[in-house]
């Protein structure tokens, strides 16, 4: 295979190289979009929801969905990529989600002679849109993105107004891992705070951004009413039971009530075309029939 760049010296090479030599980073539709590189799964979502992924030659680790993504060649996960697996694949355009990494990768990809995408992740309603519209306008797509976005915004709204008669608001407690017993939850700014307040409901941790160590007071005083995991596939009820022995979760109200919700982890935070879905599946999972539809 003929490669756009040496792969040893030349790409780790790039940062010390004239910026005259590269292309600027894309803010709207790349040269040539035939063989695309889509970092992030919600991207790699997007391509195939436009009908456009005859473009793709390559996908991260995290972009599972739909099937036929697992056919194409895998660079990596999104937060651990080497400017090497991406390049190799002789890419015309890269097209990344924010967060993608780490920071030194996206630096010598940003720098390289492929025109480089970067989508923006805000995890709001408003978010998924723009993304649809940001890779579209990518792609020169632009009408099927138009016509994407405007129906995944009326989901949404759907969505939304679905809960809009429930009367008492649940405080949610998304578990990201409980390793050892070790907690890791979520904060604000993040995709499992999004989905929980587009689902109708409340994060039930506010005091920091991001994921973090949860202490047992802290899980506590959270006081959720539902605890929300991602579903790793396996023995639930067995899942469950590792959760509930831990007393800090045991002594909340979702641990009283055992009230444990699992979705499949890229639908509950891609933030990508099923955003809705997620919102809609998570709000019949809190609430019940208190879920208009």
């Amino acid at each position: 295979m003929t490669l756009r760049l040496p792969i040893i010296a030349g790409v780790l090479g790039l940062l010390s190289l004239s910026g005259a030599a590269f292309a600027e980073e894309i803010t709207g539709r790349v040269p040539d979009a035939s063989r695309v590189v889509s970092i992030g799964d919600s991207i790699t979502e997007i391509v195939y929801a436009l009908g456009e992924e005859g473009r793709l030659v390559g996908r991260d680790s995290t972009s599972t969905y739909p099937d036929a993504a697992n056919k194409l060649p895998d660079v990596g996960y999104m937060r651990a990529l080497s400017p090497e697996g991406v390049l190799s694949i002789n890419p015309t355009a890269i097209i990344a989600v924010e967060g993608s990494g780490p920071k030194e990768t996206i630096e010598v990809l940003r720098k390289a002679s492929v025109p480089f995408v970067f989508v923006p992740e805000k995890y709001t309603a408003a978010s998924v849109a723009e993304k649809i519209r940001i890779v579209g306008k990518a792609l020169g797509a632009d009408d099927k993105a138009e016509k994407l976005a405007k129906q995944v915004e009326a989901d949404l709204a759907a969505a939304q107004a679905e809960t809009k008669d429930v009367k008492a608001r649940k405080r949610v407690l998304f578990i990201l891992s409980a390793k050892d017993g070790k907690i890791m939850g979520s904060g604000t700014k993040t995709a499992a705070n999004g989905i929980i307040e587009l689902a109708g409901a409340e994060n039930a941790v506010t005091q920091f951004e991001g994921y973090k160590p949860l202490t047992d007071e802290g899980i506590i005083t959270a006081r959720p009413d539902v605890v929300l995991v991602m579903d790793r596939g396996g023995d639930h009820s067995a899942a469950n039971a590792e959760l509930l022995v831990n007393k800090a979760i045991a002594a909340t109200p979702a641990g009283e009530a055992k009230n444990i919700v699992r979705m499949n982890g890229q639908l509950l935070l891609g933030f990508g075309p099923r955003a809705a879905k997620a919102a809609h599946d998570l709000a019949k999972a809190i609430y019940g029939n208190e879920v208009s539809q």
